[in-house]
């Protein structure tokens, strides 16, 4: 048997397993099942492909003689075949979470989801990077995305990204939805933000964030923006960062030198987000800071998440709904760990749907010129 073929073989076991039943505790291994089984568990169709072009070529060259080994692809293709089942039973989840507005029923072709993640390019939509929007260097710059038409009066999305406040880039996160939407005529911004220890505290993070509002206040319109229509979105702890900085909106002490600035949104997006206490703040929890004029919501989260936990994402959704005025949205994706907006996944193609269909609930539906 070629120790390429076992080689290959066993990279592809490993990560199924963890894609399949990746532990939360204790805490190192849950980190471990995190980073080996991410990719398969968004991107199973790419492995699958894998497999079976290294079994076939083994098999052909006459090399594939032990049961254990072939048992051992079966299993794994089996495997593979759960993972992309699950995938794409996110779809008809999303739709049952928003309720009557109706969820777009289409998920992209298996060629597209096999190829896509490598090979797709968005020809309409431009990015401009390296905006600046604040005092603090690269830490405040973000990207734009926009199509290339260059609309008018166009709503706006703001991404924040994740890494526990203590890593994490622009333009890392979240793609597939930036130029997604950016195709459909948004304005779409993914931005950096003071991570530690060069923020001394939450409030650095905080300011970050609604002086990146305001900048899209001021700056907007030179870029086709509607600065009425800004939808805050993020991931893990920029989920954690938007829903702060939404059910912060008006408070002056969070926006030094710019205090008359409106930094309310329209409404707020969070995937795969924690929703607790900060590290040194206890007062920086979202779930501690719900109040009855909060935005809309919508709060998606994958079911089996070793790094942000499930349960916290369902307290601060029930605990949202209790005292919002506003709708709240909550889904809970079968199969999904955290981080799946890192792929253009099935998964993520069912989430960016139920977002188009939670814009056009919460915003005016006005048309972008």
């Amino acid at each position: 048997m070629p120790y390429g073929f076992l080689t290959t073989l066993a990279l592809a076991v490993v990560p199924t397993c963890f894609a399949l039943a990746a532990p939360r505790r204790p805490r190192p291994l849950a980190m471990v099942a995190f980073f080996l089984g991410v990719a398969v568990n968004e991107l199973p169709f790419a492995a699958l492909a894998w497999v079976l072009a290294a079994t076939v070529l083994c098999f052909v060259q006459g090399d594939l003689n032990s049961p254990v080994v072939m048992g051992a692809v079966v299993v794994t293709v089996a495997g593979l075949g759960l993972i992309a089942w699950r995938g794409r039973r996110a779809l008809p989840v999303v739709q049952e979470a928003m309720g009557s507005v109706p969820v777009a029923g289409r998920l992209p072709s298996y060629g597209r989801v096999l190829f896509s993640p490598f090979l797709r390019r968005h020809r309409a939509v431009e990015r401009i990077p390296n905006l600046s929007y604040g005092p603090a260097g690269k830490r405040n710059l973000l990207d734009l995305y926009r199509h290339r038409a260059r609309p008018t009066g166009a709503p706006v999305l703001i991404h924040l990204h994740g890494g526990g406040y203590k890593s994490g880039h622009k333009n890392s996160q979240a793609l597939p939805l930036l130029r997604h939407l950016a195709e459909q005529g948004w304005v779409c911004i993914s931005a950096n933000y003071r991570l530690l220890p060069e923020a001394a505290d939450f409030r650095d993070h905080l300011v970050d964030a609604k002086r990146l509002i305001a900048w899209v206040r001021e700056h907007g319109p030179s870029y086709g923006a509607d600065p009425e229509r800004i939808v805050l979105a993020g991931s893990s702890a920029g989920a954690h960062l938007s829903a702060m900085a939404a059910l912060t909106a008006g408070e002056p002490g969070f926006q030094p030198g710019f205090e008359q600035v409106d930094t309310s949104v329209a409404a707020v997006i969070g995937m795969g987000g924690y929703y607790g206490p900060y590290y040194t703040d206890p007062q920086a929890s979202p779930i501690d800071r719900v109040r009855p004029d909060a935005p809309p919501f919508f709060i998606v989260h994958g079911d089996r998440d070793t790094i942000a936990s499930v349960e916290d994402a369902r307290r601060f959704a029930e605990r949202l709904r209790a005292v919002s005025g506003e709708p709240v949205f909550h889904a809970e994706l079968p199969g999904g760990q955290h981080a799946f907006d890192l792929f253009d996944s099935l998964r993520f193609h069912a989430v960016i749907n139920a977002v188009d269909a939670f814009a056009a609930r919460v915003l005016d539906g006005r048309p972008v010129k």
